[in-house]
Formats: structure tokens, sequence, C-alpha cells
């Protein structure tokens, strides 16, 4: 995850994103540089559109997101069935617990 975030980084302050730059942004975070990583992420990204991937991805966090609104509005409709109940069937249900 830290060689995205230093391409991140690099892209980010206008700087190519290539291996010695890579490296040295790793090396600077106090993590261990793994060559094989760099070369194959630097090789990855050479037909990214680094802007437009950035831009993209809101999109699939609010999609994700909006599965769980719906799964809230679902249960906000389900509390009103406990509400149905009247005092006196939970005494009654209450009461057989005890005998």
């Amino acid at each position: 995850m830290e060689y995205v975030y230093a391409a991140l980084l690099l892209h980010k302050l206008g700087k190519e994103v290539n291996e010695a730059n890579l490296t040295s942004v790793v090396k600077a975070s106090g993590a261990e540089v793994n060559d094989a990583q760099v070369k194959a992420l630097v090789a990855a990204l050479a037909d990214v559109n680094i802007d437009e991937a950035v831009k993209a991805a809101p999109v699939a966090v609010a999609a994700a997101a909006a599965p769980a609104e719906v799964a809230g509005e679902a249960k906000k409709e389900e509390a009103p069935k406990d509400e149905g109940k009247t005092e006196e069937a939970a005494m009654e249900g209450l009461s057989s617990l005890f005998g």
C-alpha cells in the first residue's frame, strides 16, 4: 500500500512517477523498499491517467454506501411493528415466564 500512496504523493506534487522517485519516497517513509514491487507499480501505472482514476474512486465509494443507507431505511420501517404491542400483552408474556 505504501507504494500506491507514494505514487499518489508524487503525482500530487507534480513529480514523475518513476522507479527512482518512488523508491526515494518509500525510503523516506521508513519502509523497506522491494524493488520488484516498485518496478511492477511503475509498469502498471504507465498507461493510467491518475487524475481520472482518482476522480472515479469516489463514485465507487458512494455506490457502496448506498446499500447501507437502504438497509438503514429497512430497519427504520421494521421498528413500528414492535410498537404495535400493547402494554397489557407485554405483561401477559412477562407473567407467563414467572408462573
